[in-house]
């Protein structure tokens, strides 16, 4: 058996090799050492058999497990986010599609190789525990996290709805380890809303309006159109877009959100991937009436994604002034690739470039106002948004939270009523 699948592997590297030569003969003296496919494929399948033949424990190291391993191990060092799924898992993924499943609320991504909340959603477990962008995670249930991939841990902390999983964090801004048992809901929440995360919209000074969106999702372009009709019904004069801790979500929301401040044909985002055919662009459509009234975008750490083209986009055509501090850098697109056994790839196959062709993966936007606030200070202001969330922090920690003041926002306010004047 190990005669004739080392014999197979190493024919199929041959016969490969021999077709790249035959097909210029020339550049054979090149396709040596990181692309030489014989020798690698006879590498990997040394160490295959070796692994097979030493390894103490013979229950371990049977041809599947050491591929399947050996696969989960080559995607995974290619970004925290492309990932080999074996049929049972790649099922799983389908399944969780068509399937409402419970959560504690929380965007989470890899960030300087540790799990790393991006920000956690309004009115959510994770919301009302008082998590912050920057937590990192540790330990979920009794698995430690280190190692754990990113879909892995989602998994996990996924669940039925009532049903409860204990994570604990690191916060590095406080050096604190904090524990939390959280019970899974399902996650349902409004993407757009205002100041005090409501329906109201009531505009703030000087006729100037306020806009906080959560995520994208299937509504999120609609929700602010009527946001913005109810509020140019009271003589909007300009508006405060708020995308702070915006994790992202649907690419084409981000889009049709944008064309409502762009004119028609605008590309608002490009993705470009190695081919030809993964070049794509979103143009502004039309579909929605354009605004022209000033307008001021609130970004930070956990604005990430979808966000990220939102503002970007505004940013690069002078649209907006951008206030607040460096987004998170999430620019990537992942494809599932299904495979002939039932197995699937979820592979990063493009980026995504603003109008200017700025990338936005791995570097964030830099905002051209910049203005710090610490994870603690936008964690109160995400409780004072969440109904009851100022009531979960003991008295003194709820009165700081109380006195917290949004100099981000302070900061837009005072650039769009000099505009004003």
């Amino acid at each position: 058996m190990r005669q004739r699948i080392f014999t197979t592997v190493l024919a199929i590297a041959l016969g490969v090799n021999l077709y790249l030569g035959a097909r210029n003969l020339a550049t054979s003296a090149e396709v040596r050492g990181k692309e030489d496919v014989y020798a690698n494929m006879e590498k990997f399948t040394r160490v295959l058999e070796t692994v097979r033949r030493e390894y103490v424990d013979e229950d371990k190291v049977s041809y599947e497990d050491l591929v399947q391993g050996a696969l989960r191990g080559m995607i995974q060092t290619l970004d925290p986010h492309s990932e080999y799924m074996d049929a049972k898992k790649y099922q799983a993924l389908q399944s969780d599609t068509m399937q409402q499943f419970g959560g504690i609320g929380v965007v989470v991504s890899m960030r300087d190789n540790w799990l790393t909340v991006v920000a956690p959603m309004d009115d959510t477990p994770g919301s009302r525990a008082g998590l912050m962008p920057g937590d990192r995670i540790m330990k979920i249930g009794k698995k430690s996290a280190k190692n754990m991939s990113l879909n892995d841990a989602v998994g996990i902390m996924r669940g039925k709805p009532g049903t409860e999983v204990t994570v604990a964090f690191y916060r590095p801004s406080a050096d604190k380890d904090l524990t939390f048992t959280f019970k899974r809901e399902i996650i349902k929440t409004k993407s757009v809303s205002d100041l005090n995360g409501g329906g109201k919209y009531d505009l703030l000074e000087s006729e100037i309006g306020y806009v906080r969106m959560s995520g994208f999702s299937e509504k999120t372009a609609s929700e602010l159109e009527t946001a913005l009709v109810k509020m140019e019904e009271h003589g909007l004069k300009a508006i405060v877009l708020d995308l702070r801790d915006n994790p992202g979500g649907l690419l084409t929301q981000s889009a049709y959100v944008t064309e409502k401040f762009v004119p028609e044909g605008q590309v608002v985002v490009t993705t470009e991937g190695r081919e030809q055919r993964q070049l794509d662009k979103l143009v502004a459509s039309g579909r929605f009436k354009e605004r022209t009234l000033p307008m001021v975008v609130l970004v930070n750490g956990g604005s990430a994604s979808a966000s990220e083209i939102v503002a970007g986009c505004l940013q690069d055509l002078g649209r907006a002034e951008l206030v607040g501090m460096k987004t998170f850098g999430k620019g990537s697109v992942q494809s599932i690739l299904p495979l002939h056994d039932g197995s699937a790839l979820r592979l990063t196959t493009a980026k995504y470039y603003t109008p200017k062709h700025r990338t936005i993966h791995g570097k964030g936007i830099t905002p051209d106002h910049v203005v710090e606030m610490s994870p603690e200070q936008m964690g109160h202001l995400a409780l004072k948004r969440s109904p009851g969330g100022l009531g979960t922090l003991p008295e003194e920690d709820r009165k700081k939270a109380e006195a917290t003041t949004d100099l981000q926002l302070k900061k837009a306010l005072e650039l769009l009523k000099a505009k004003l004047k």
